[in-house]
């Protein structure tokens, strides 16, 4: 029975893309290795990374900065001069974790309250010094909807969830109104940015990893937490 348990185990280590050492978040997201029968999913949500705009050109800016920004995220990226877009772009896992009362913030200027509970970011600035894009209006576009995303997700999840600024002067393909979030960051700017912000704190009295999968078109994130 031992050899059977070590050989089933040792197979999801090698078939699960979250347990190889590229998987492994790192950066101020702790390593976590979890048995997939030790935990239980709280949420799913996806949307396709083919259909964040009807323009062929702006999708494809959208969907870079999306994956610039996890890539951030990560830690596979700190700077501008460790992109390679042609890495960034390969399907690929993300993870990060939540302990309890921690918060994730989208970006680093956050609102009064918040700064005092060990808070999480996406390390990006999403701007032309960080490497992002722009479609013609501002750099960053596209990152609307990976934080929609991820209040769709964490709402759904049940978890403590703050957003602002809505993104109601515009749509977001795949996610419903009630769930877009306006994401804005400007050095100098702080009450403006931090409002246009998103404020994700785990209310649970267990850890939560929120788990990103990309498989070449659809973006998909799981809120998961270790069963009782």
């Amino acid at each position: 029975m031992y050899k059977k348990t070590l050989y089933l185990f040792t197979l999801l280590i090698i078939t699960n893309p979250l347990y190889a050492a590229e998987g492994a978040y790192v950066g101020n997201f702790t390593d976590s290795y979890i048995a997939e029968d030790s935990t239980t999913t709280l949420s799913s949500k996806s949307f396709s990374l083919e259909e964040r705009s009807v323009n062929k050109f702006v999708n494809e800016i959208f969907k870079d900065n999306i994956l610039l920004t996890l890539n951030y995220m990560d830690g596979r990226i700190k700077t501008k001069s460790d992109i390679v877009w042609e890495d960034v772009t390969k399907p690929r896992s993300y993870q990060f974790e939540l302990k309890p009362q921690e918060t994730f913030a989208f970006h680093d200027q956050i609102l009064e309250g918040y700064d005092n509970n060990g808070v999480k970011t996406t390390n990006a600035h999403f701007n032309y010094q960080d490497g992002f894009k722009s479609s013609g209006y501002l750099f960053g576009d596209g990152v609307c909807h990976l934080a929609s995303l991820l209040y769709w997700a964490s709402l759904d999840a049940g978890l403590t969830v703050h957003s602002p600024t809505d993104h109601d002067f515009a749509k977001i393909n795949e996610v419903p109104k009630e769930y877009g979030v306006s994401i804005y960051y400007m050095p100098g700017g702080f009450e403006k940015s931090a409002r246009q912000n998103l404020y994700i704190t785990n209310n649970l009295d267990t850890p939560v990893s929120f788990i990103f999968s990309y498989d070449g078109k659809v973006l998909s994130v799981d809120v998961t937490k270790f069963k009782s």
